[in-house]
């Protein structure tokens, strides 16, 4: 993995970033379908810049750190604002704005496994976590979440037909996705202690 900085993958990353306060002076000002089209930008280029730096040597420890954090940014920021009952002009439909329930639910997770991960840092010193696949499922929810709506802001008659359901479903995996990542976890360390064991037995064998 390169200790380069300035890569194509990098500076999509990079993008992505500034896109975020510009999508939300978009919903502000009640511009639901330019936003959208930002928000579906924004995962064009979190897409490209994975292929870029899978398939053309553009890995590098920075993007390993930044890509993460430009993608929970931009979903955080999502769930907030778009939970905000200014954001949505009357008249609205009672299933819009998000419902606080929801963007809690989606928050207390992340809150859950970050402070988790910065307390078994500190205690044990182990570093190499790793997304789980309920993980990387419940980012797909969000994302699909996100975008039904932004779509039912613009078209509110849509919004009692997808809405209840899609905010159940977010709120069902980001429950179970965050419990799940606790045993991930375990498992994780469990697995990297017993290969360190084995290593050192190999060593000693070597000597």
């Amino acid at each position: 993995m390169s200790s380069r900085i300035v890569t194509l993958p990098n500076f999509l990353t990079i993008v992505r970033m500034v896109m975020i306060p510009v999508f939300v002076s978009l919903l502000f000002y009640g511009r639901f379908g330019a936003a959208l089209a930002v928000f579906v930008l924004a995962g064009i280029t979190d897409a490209l810049d994975g292929f870029l730096a899978r398939h053309f040597n553009q890995k590098s420890q920075v993007g390993t750190i930044l890509d993460p954090i430009a993608d929970k940014l931009l979903l955080v920021t999502s769930f907030i604002v778009l939970s905000l009952p200014a954001i949505h002009i009357q008249p609205v439909s009672r299933h819009l704005p998000i419902p606080f329930w929801v963007t809690s639910i989606v928050l207390s997770r992340d809150v859950f496994i970050i402070v988790g991960s910065i307390t078994i840092n500190i205690v044990t010193g182990f570093r190499r976590f790793r997304p789980s696949m309920p993980g990387k499922i419940n980012t797909v929810i969000q994302i699909l979440a996100i975008l039904l709506v932004l779509v039912c802001s613009r078209e509110t008659y849509l919004s009692g037909y997808i809405l209840p359901a899609t905010y159940m479903i977010v709120a069902a995996s980001s429950l179970f996705s965050g419990v799940h990542y606790a045993f991930h976890a375990s498992t994780i360390m469990n697995e990297d202690r017993a290969q360190a064991e084995l290593d050192e037995e190999q060593e000693s064998k070597n000597q």
